[in-house]
């Protein structure tokens, strides 16, 4: 019996949307950290919502950042 070969589970052709999308949601929740950031005092920021727009804006990032090596020729 022939191994079966390995074939990703999301069509080539969607690499370079999926990348764009991504990257664009990325740094919009990005964007919106850093504005948070700099529009509150000190004693009114919530740590909670700093950790999860900052691994929000991580995992977008990351995964359109993947997508885009993908897409150029770069497989990882």
């Amino acid at each position: 019996m022939a191994p079966k070969a390995i074939a990703s589970p999301i069509p080539d052709a969607w690499y370079p949307t999926l990348s764009v999308l991504m990257l664009a949601i990325g740094l919009v929740v990005t964007a919106s950290f850093f504005i948070y950031e700099a529009t509150s005092s000190r004693k009114t920021r919530s740590l909670a919502k700093e950790l999860v727009t900052g691994a929000v804006a991580s995992v977008f990032l990351g995964f359109g950042s993947l997508f885009l090596l993908l897409a150029s020729g770069v497989y990882v």
